[in-house]
């Protein structure tokens, strides 16, 4: 893929194939698939430092959750930290939420830093820290929008939402700020770094384990997650449709 064009295409056919699968991953899915619309807007409207520059960024990004799917598909082993996102999309037992997390989790905390650093090549990785944070501001518009409507996929967590008090990232162990500033720390890292794949995959043992610390919360979220759990719809296409308006609502806000 050399065009964000053509990331939204696969998108379309990732979550068309979650849908017909009803797989959970389809609710990552949904949730990229407006990110990539919204920097494709931004880019044709001129927002970012380097539109052009932008676009390569958007695709070596969105290409690494795209191989990571194409791989797991395949019956092969991407990253760690995807594995961990994709298995965990076997089971009815986690939340809306917790699927969500996950996929942000590598696709933030490991991709992100790489994708910013093979952009720049040989420039200074400090150029593009404005429109790299421009990229999380719209996952943390669209994340903070879904939590604001979550009840309509999940009427519990809905109802819990406003009496955290904007702790509500504590009851599942994320924050999408210290993913961001922990995904920009790497990329200076991974940028200077002389062996490359050995630093992807020291790195990608450690997002694996806030992954785990995710699926397994200890026994305190664990008994909030069941119960929270039990009132989630079961169908997949039909929670992944619901959350595809409320994603694009938030948007439009």
């Amino acid at each position: 893929m050399k065009t964000i064009d053509e990331v939204l295409i696969r998108m379309d056919q990732i979550v068309d194939d979650c849908k017909s699968n009803q797989s959970r991953i389809g609710y990552f899915a949904v949730l990229y698939r407006q990110v990539t619309r919204r920097i494709k807007s931004g880019i044709v409207a001129g927002e970012f430092e380097n539109n052009t520059r932008m676009e390569k960024l958007d695709v070596l990004f969105a290409g690494r959750f795209i191989d990571a799917y194409d791989v797991w598909k395949s019956g092969q082993k991407p990253t760690e930290s995807w594995f961990l996102a994709f298995e965990a999309c076997k089971k009815s037992s986690y939340l809306v939420l917790q699927h969500l997390f996950l996929g942000i989790n590598a696709h933030i905390n490991l991709d992100l830093g790489i994708s910013a650093a093979d952009t720049m090549g040989t420039e200074p990785i400090a150029g593009i820290k404005n429109d790299f944070n421009k990229i999380n501001a719209v996952l943390a518009e669209l994340v903070d929008g879904v939590k604001a409507n979550i009840s309509k996929v999940s009427p519990i967590f809905g109802w819990l939402i406003p009496l955290a008090k904007g702790r509500d990232e504590m009851l599942l162990n994320f924050s999408i700020q210290l993913a961001r500033d922990g995904a920009w720390k790497y990329a200076g890292e991974y940028f200077t770094c002389e062996d490359r794949e050995a630093s992807i995959l020291e790195r990608d043992m450690n997002i694996a384990k806030l992954a785990n610390k995710l699926i397994n919360p200890g026994k305190l979220l664990l008994f909030f997650v069941k119960m929270v759990s039990f009132a989630e719809w079961k169908s997949v296409s039909r929670a992944m449709d619901q959350l595809d308006v409320v994603v694009k609502e938030a948007q439009a806000v």
